[in-house]
């Protein structure tokens, strides 16, 4: 069935309570701001519209916090610029110009609701320059308290229409969460263990456990504001991230193993990654964090029960991947624990460490200012009264759709849903609100289409249409204690925010960024910077850093993946490839730091080649001088010592692992050469 047919025709339980609960919302912003005479009641509207569309409580707290203390500073910010230059526009706009720029580059730098705030500080700030630009500046201040009057009012109404109708909490969504990237990811296990599944089965599981925990760390920073817990929540949420990764990384290098390089695997160790993958199968259905905890205990017991005394040192590094396969999944059910039940198991997890690049910042900064810069210059030339709207959504579109993987696309969506909004805010905003009388009347007429609208963005498919659709109402209708009902001021708005969309799609059209080649090169190129500077910190913080910097580049080499062709999408392993050598550089590093020092000064050879060979490898080219120095390190340690002789065999098989991980990975990405014209995939 079609999205909207289902939508529409068929609407699920929760689409109707999140369509009322916005509604509701919107009404009661709407009814204070007019018993208040606020100048623009809309504003109020559209605030509390965009706190709810994530209804939880936690979130909607998070945003509103943002979204006023952004508000605050933009204000501020607003009040300075024309207290500089009152009486001369161009420079107001310039200055202005630059604070947009500012806001957008922190925007694209920024996580969560953050981001958001970031946008109002530019939105404020811009409302009160452009609304301030023909009144006496005495009246600077007053517009500035107007526009936090009114958007503090709808996050104040949508904080507390959320709390009390149907409340929804962050911690039952985390809690699902968790529980769906857990499963997929046991899923994944039990495929690559096997090594029968066919790749697209794989990739499938991967993907699917990958889009929640994305969402997981995302949202996971908003259940701070539902009680004392909520820390707990977000340590756990951490430490789920980091061990769900890992755990990805080990079974790739273990795939390899066992099916690539198959003939030199015992057939007790086939059959013993066969059992493991049973048991994680049965784990995935088992019910309750201790029932499947019970079943990969068992399963550890026998991992670790196995005899590898006689193994080369690379059946023996098998093994060991395989324990901690089965240790990391454990962590992982200890987390889905905590982030349920954070009073039974308390687990340190430090925040994550965001991968940010400012060359991709720098450039939507650059395209919201150009955006803004060409619509102040129409609205100077032409002193048209309604650019104030097209300027708002240049700025506020221009910095919101930056930080998304396909800005024109939503772009596109938006234009769309806005073209819809057009004959419904004529018909219930202009031709029957014009012969209402009274607030219920007023209401049912400008609640109608926004309820409508609301219940669309309540399917993730049909969001940006709807949502557009619902902004794009309010801003055409304006609902306010003095509204104009004529034809040509309903006109003059609605080619105002043509106007206003039509620069944006421009913008992205004429600049749409980096491009995820380009994008995906310099990720690759972090992860090598990191890895060749992995030796020059102390060891703690090493690993606290790398590992918290490569969760988030893992996730977003995820995102590129998706849009790629099918046939094309090995950017997520490289990346888990690059935190496998990683995790591995460290481990060497644990082992030999305190070795004299030719060992080290052999160590920190190999793990210089070994960063090279990676980025090499990542780009199709064959990595070099890899066994070279894996073998003066040995040789290193044969004559100065520094570890016990087991441990120099682990270490061993370890270096050869690695040389083999590097140079498949070298063979795929020369067979498989991602296109740099490769087509997304679009909405």
């Amino acid at each position: 069935m079609s999205p909207w047919l289902e939508t529409y025709l068929t609407p699920s339980k929760a689409s109707l309570q999140f369509a009322t609960k916005t509604t509701l919302a919107m009404l009661l912003a709407l009814y204070i701001a007019l018993w208040c005479d606020l100048d623009r009641p809309y504003w109020a509207l559209i605030s509390a519209a965009f706190l709810q569309i994530r209804p939880m409580s936690g979130m909607v707290v998070e945003k509103g916090i943002c979204q006023i203390g952004g508000t605050l500073i933009g204000a501020l910010v607003g009040i300075v610029i024309m207290a500089f230059f009152a009486q001369a526009r161009v420079p107001a706009l310039i200055a202005l110009t630059l604070w947009i720029m500012f806001c957008t580059y922190g925007s694209s730098l920024l996580r969560n609701n953050f981001s958001y705030g970031c946008i109002m500080g530019a939105v404020t700030a811009m409302l009160i320059v452009v609304i301030s630009a023909n009144q006496p500046p005495s009246g600077i201040f007053d517009i500035a308290v107007a526009r936090l009057s009114e958007l503090g009012l709808g996050a104040l109404c949508a904080t507390l229409v959320s709390a009390l109708l149907w409340p929804t909490r962050v911690k039952d969504h985390l809690a699902n969460q968790a529980d769906e990237v857990i499963n997929q990811a046991f899923t994944h296990a039990s495929q690559r263990l096997d090594a029968g599944d066919a790749p697209e089965a794989m990739q499938q599981s991967l993907t699917a456990s990958l889009e929640p925990l994305t969402m997981l760390e995302t949202d996971s920073q908003a259940a701070r504001y539902e009680g004392p817990d909520g820390n707990g929540r977000m340590r756990a949420t951490h430490v789920l991230t980091r061990r769900t990764l890992r755990f990805f990384a080990t079974l790739g290098a273990l795939y390899q193993l066992l099916h690539d390089h198959r003939e030199r695997i015992s057939t007790p160790l086939h059959q013993l990654a066969s059992e493991i993958a049973d048991g994680f199968r049965n784990a995935e259905h088992v019910k309750g964090v201790p029932a499947a905890r019970q079943q990969l205990l068992e399963l550890r017991k026998r991992a670790h029960a196995y005899t590898d005394t006689q193994l080369d040192p690379l059946q023996r590094r098998v093994i060991l991947a395989l324990r901690e396969v089965l240790g990391h999944a454990m962590i992982m059910l200890d987390a889905r624990e905590a982030i349920a039940h954070p009073g039974r198991k308390q687990l340190r997890g430090g925040s994550l460490s965001w991968h940010r690049d400012h060359l991709v910042a720098l450039l939507n900064a650059g395209r919201a200012g150009l955006v803004f810069s060409c619509l102040a210059i129409f609205w100077l030339q032409t002193d048209w009264s309604n650019g104030q709207v097209a300027m708002l959504l240049g700025t506020l579109f221009s910095a919101f759709f930056a930080t998304r993987d396909n800005p024109v696309t939503i772009c596109m969506m938006f234009f769309k849903g806005m073209l819809a909004a057009l004959p419904s805010a004529f018909l219930f905003g202009h031709v029957l609100l014009s012969q209402a009388n009274g607030f219920p009347m007023l209401a049912m007429l400008v609640i109608t289409p926004l309820f409508l609208g609301m219940l669309g963005a309540s399917n993730p498919r049909l969001m940006g249409y709807c949502l557009a659709f619902t902004i794009f109402n309010i801003l055409l209708t304006m609902p306010g204690n003095g509204m104009d009902f004529s034809f040509d001021s309903f006109a003059n708005r609605a080619l105002a925010v043509i106007v206003g969309l039509s620069a944006v799609v421009m913008g992205f059209r004429l600049f749409p960024g980096l491009g995820a080649p380009i994008r995906r090169r310099r990720l690759i190129g972090a992860i090598s910077h990191d890895l060749r500077h992995i030796d020059q910190q102390p060891l703690h913080e090493a690993e606290s850093r790398f590992s918290g910097r490569m969760a988030d580049r893992l996730l977003q080499l995820a995102r590129h993946d998706d849009m790629l062709p099918e046939d094309h999408r090995h950017l997520f392993m490289i990346g888990l490839n690059g935190l496998d050598l990683g995790r591995s550089c460290l481990r060497l590093r644990h082992r030999l730091d305190d070795a004299p020092a030719p060992v080290r000064d052999a160590m920190q050879h190999l793990l210089d080649t070994l960063a090279v060979g990676f980025e090499d490898s990542a780009h199709g080219r064959s990595p070099l001088g890899l066994k070279g120095a894996g073998q003066a390190l040995d040789d290193a340690i044969e004559r100065h010592g520094g570890i016990e002789e087991d441990a120099r065999e682990l270490l061993e098989g370890l270096i050869e692992r690695l040389v083999l991980v590097l140079e498949r990975q070298a063979e795929v990405m020369a067979e498989h050469q991602i296109p740099d014209t490769a087509t997304p995939k679009t909405a």
